[in-house]
């Protein structure tokens, strides 16, 4: 049987194009940083520039407080918030010798509207500072969803239906008070175990089985156990489980817990406390980059074969109101094509070359704030863009080069609703999936459309 040569003719054609055309990808934000935690939006078919009117805003819904970033995975969004009790008057219910009284709770929304589909609430009474709700960024995998309260609830739960599949307390399971800040360290899942910074002797870092919650290993002791998320590399040919820590950083076997190598962070100087490590170090082949607000940057490099970290460069100063170098607070830089890009804590921008920390230029335009102390923005590379979302609540997309900081597009998205030393601010990292930002502060979480033309507007992965 034959087919007319017009008929063929058009179905080749057809097919040809359908072939020849570009792959619109959309990809899930599960985790901290993204899919690969290294911060990078990889999705395709968005847009280079803002419409004049900015972004297209999707969906807004009602939040209570919390710090946690929103993780998405198909067509639903986690995120986790805090809601206190109040009184007969309508204000929050006074301290109690437990705590500031409150509720944690784990939603789940629809990625296409909003609407609530389930939540995970139990209580949290907390006695931390900044005491604005969770921190850590909820990690799905596999059909379930990994949370990490702000006073120690780590939670398993069912993805679906948010059933909770298993729960401890790691404060009362290792006997250990909570940060100064609360417990706000991402969590780290890789094969079947789930990484956690606890606390206490001996359990300063914990392997949990993911089936049933139970340790399967802990090490590392510490004064505090710090905010910057555990990291698993390949370096100096070693699978390596990154943790750093109020005094140090630290190469550990990820099956064992074995520690491999150890580095004192800062060198040869108290710590000054609280500690600050909380950017997420950052990996250039066998190198390791890390920066906090009060010590400075540093770059170390893991080599041998029984590998051992020697510092490749550090900065000088340790000064915070005078910075020698990229001294970040909360926001983890940036590497591409050899230099670093960050936000310094006075809120000025910075790229400096990742071989020596030599600085190539520093610029006021994100925050435009000639000193704002403890200035946060969050920067993710999209293409030959970054995106950088700052404690404003403003998301910009610009231009970093060696050369320069070139600004492209900004657009307000959030009024900043939490105090953060005498500033107001949105310090919580936004999910960058279904070519939308998914981002919250106190009052609300929205979506936002970034998506090159209508019909790529919100598609489903």
């Amino acid at each position: 049987m034959h087919m007319p040569l017009g008929r063929f003719l058009f179905l080749y054609t057809l097919l040809s194009s359908f072939l020849a055309a570009p792959t619109l990808r959309a990809d899930d934000w599960p985790e901290w940083l993204g899919p690969k935690r290294d911060g990078i939006w990889r999705e395709t078919g968005l847009i280079d520039q803002f419409p004049k009117d900015g972004p297209k805003v999707l969906w807004r819904k009602p939040i209570h407080d919390g710090y946690a970033g929103p993780a998405v995975v198909g067509d639903r969004v986690y995120v986790m918030e805090r809601e206190r009790p109040l009184d007969e008057d309508g204000k929050p219910v006074k301290p109690t010798r437990a705590g500031i009284p409150g509720t944690e709770r784990v939603l789940c929304l629809s990625a296409i509207d909003g609407k609530q589909i389930w939540k995970d609430e139990y209580d949290a009474p907390y006695k931390i500072s900044y005491p604005n709700g969770p921190r850590v960024t909820p990690l799905i995998r596999d059909g379930r969803v990994y949370t990490l309260g702000a006073v120690g609830d780590l939670r398993c739960l069912d993805a679906d239906k948010g059933d909770v599949i298993w729960s401890k307390n790691v404060a009362k399971e290792y006997h250990q008070k909570p940060p100064v800040w609360g417990w706000a360290t991402h969590l780290l899942l890789d094969g079947d175990l789930l990484y956690c910074l606890v606390g206490a002797e001996g359990s300063a870092v914990v392997a949990f089985n993911k089936k049933d919650g139970k340790e399967v290993w802990k090490a590392l002791s510490t004064k505090e156990i710090g905010y910057s998320p555990p990291m698993i590399f390949d370096l100096a040919g070693k699978k390596t489980l990154v943790v750093w820590l109020s005094e140090s950083i630290n190469g550990l076997d990820p099956a064992k817990g074995t520690v491999l190598w150890t580095h004192a962070y800062p060198e040869d100087i108290e710590v000054k406390r609280p500690a600050v490590n909380i950017s997420t170090v950052l990996r250039d082949k066998d190198r390791l980059f890390l920066t906090s607000f009060y010590h400075g940057p540093m770059m170390l490099e893991i080599a041998g074969d029984k590998p051992q970290a020697k510092v490749v460069w550090k900065s000088k100063s340790n000064d915070p109101g005078k910075p020698e170098g990229l001294n970040c607070v909360m926001g983890t830089p940036a590497l591409k094509d050899g230099y670093l890009y960050g936000l310094g804590g006075m809120g000025e921008l910075q790229c400096v070359k990742a071989d020596t920390g030599e600085k190539q230029w520093e610029s006021k335009k994100v925050l435009g704030e000639d000193k704002a102390f403890c200035g946060t923005a969050f920067l993710i590379q999209k293409g030959d863009q970054f995106i950088l979302f700052n404690d404003h609540g403003d998301l910009i997309l610009a231009e970093l080069t060696p050369k320069e900081y070139k600004e492209i597009s900004r657009a307000h998205l959030l009024d900043p609703t939490q105090k953060g030393f005498e500033r107001d601010v949105v310090w919580s990292h936004p999910a960058f999936a279904r070519r939308c930002v998914f981002a919250r502060n106190d009052k609300e979480i929205i979506c936002v459309s970034l998506a090159a033309g209508k019909k790529t507007e919100g598609v489903k992965p």
